[in-house]
């Protein structure tokens, strides 16, 4: 009796114990497909596309340019907006952004709802291929500035010059600002206007791109120019937490500029895009800076450089102008005279006497116009950049040295790859 209810007793438990085996394997074959489940869904779970950080599946996405001389007003009379955001647009817009800088050509994108009315929810207008502006008509006006994601690549390109260095590069398909980079860095040291057939150049530097479309370049790394059988390197190196370029020796690439090229009583007209003209009573760009002076003051070169005009111009009076180099050249105008030998084509130094104060031409009293051109476009002369020019330090050498054999042997691998002509490798 006592060994059948034990033998029942056995049977029971273990009939308990295989259900509960079942529950649990049941249980967690159950986790097991919700877990896979769940991951599937979120592994095939489709991105949605976004334009300026706005999703674009709820709206329905129309693009334009800005035609010429067309306001944000007028863009906006096309779509279905509130009177209230039109209004606050007119009130509080200009805080974020300058309605009046809109550029003809320049694209927009308006983000309209997906319903019958088609209202204006997002207007994004791309004031740069950089910058942007977003005007957010959701409830009460929102305007917002953003950026578009930028990446940096590094380039290392070398060319050889066949008649300019604009031209050896344009044909290269590298980036023409490469061209103007390269004429600022040497500036001092290399003749633009001189250049021969076997002259060359390489260049390691970072270009800007917003998706496949570069939008500038960015830091220039290390460069080399080979002129008139001379090897010029210019080496980045950062002394006294300001950085510039430096030859092989340690010498900098750069030189001084004079702050005014005479000593005056005050600056009766600074440089201005529109300025009421004292005698001709209209408004025009002045590109240059009046410095008052009594009549006979000496009158300096800023610079070394080379006279290219010594001579009389209606409106400008006797006026004399300096080519620096091939990216800078000055003039100095309503001269009362020159100074002895001055005349086309004879080469000055820094401090040279050229002249002095006058008010010949266009004037009402003594004072010199000066006017610098960088490039050929005129640039005020007061907020030109003075670049150091001391050599390296004694006691930066060491980090110089180590510096510059890094980036010699960077320049020298680009040349010998590219040209694969072994006796111009410097042997530095």
């Amino acid at each position: 009796m006592n060994r059948q209810l034990a033998g029942k007793g056995m049977t029971g438990a273990a009939i308990l114990a295989a259900a509960c085996c079942v529950w649990l394997v049941a249980g967690r074959l159950k986790d097991s497909r919700m877990a896979t489940s769940s991951a599937d869904s979120l592994a095939f779970e489709i991105p949605v596309a976004r334009i300026f950080g706005i999703a674009i599946d709820s709206f329905t996405v129309e693009t334009g340019t800005v035609g010429r001389n067309q306001t944000l007003g007028q863009i906006l009379e096309h779509y279905s907006i509130p009177d209230r955001s039109l209004n606050q647009l007119i009130l509080y817009g200009s805080n974020v952004f300058d309605l009046r800088k809109l550029r003809s050509g320049n694209a927009y994108t308006a983000f309209l709802s997906k319903d019958t009315v088609g209202r204006l929810t997002y207007l994004v207008y791309e004031h740069s291929p950089v910058d942007y502006v977003v005007f957010d008509f959701r409830d009460s006006l929102h305007v917002s500035m953003g950026k578009k994601e930028i990446t940096i690549r590094q380039q290392s390109v070398s060319g050889s010059i066949e008649t300019s260095l604009w031209e050896s590069i344009r044909k290269s398909n590298i980036n023409t600002e490469v061209a103007l980079e390269l004429s600022e860095i040497y500036a001092w040291t290399v003749d633009f206007f001189g250049l021969q057939p076997k002259d060359s150049f390489s260049v390691i530097y970072d270009e800007l791109f917003v998706d496949t479309v570069s939008v500038g370049l960015g830091e220039i790394h290390a460069a080399y120019f080979r002129h008139g059988g001379k090897d010029i390197y210019a080496i980045p190196f950062i002394q006294d937490s300001v950085r510039s370029y430096f030859d092989s020796d340690g010498n900098s690439l750069r030189r001084a500029f004079l702050k005014a090229p005479l000593r005056f009583n005050r600056i009766s007209s600074r440089y201005s895009g529109s300025r009421l003209h004292p005698i001709l009573k209209i408004v025009r760009p002045h590109y240059g800076v009046d410095y008052a002076a009594p009549l006979g003051t000496p009158v300096y070169t800023i610079g070394d450089g080379t006279v290219i005009e010594a001579g009389y111009e209606d409106g400008s009076g006797r006026i004399v102008r300096v080519r620096h180099n091939s990216v800078y050249t000055t003039s100095y105008m309503h001269l009362s005279s020159f100074a002895d030998g001055i005349r086309a084509g004879v080469q000055v130094r820094q401090g040279d006497l050229i002249g002095y104060v006058g008010s010949s031409g266009l004037s009402t009293g003594p004072h010199l116009d000066f006017r610098v051109y960088r490039n050929g476009s005129p640039i005020d002369p007061l907020k030109m950049e003075s670049p150091p020019v001391d050599p390296v330090k004694p006691e930066y050498m060491p980090a110089f040295d180590s510096v510059k054999m890094a980036v010699i042997q960077k320049l020298d691998k680009i040349r010998l790859n590219a040209f694969e002509e072994p006796e111009m490798v410097s042997s530095r």
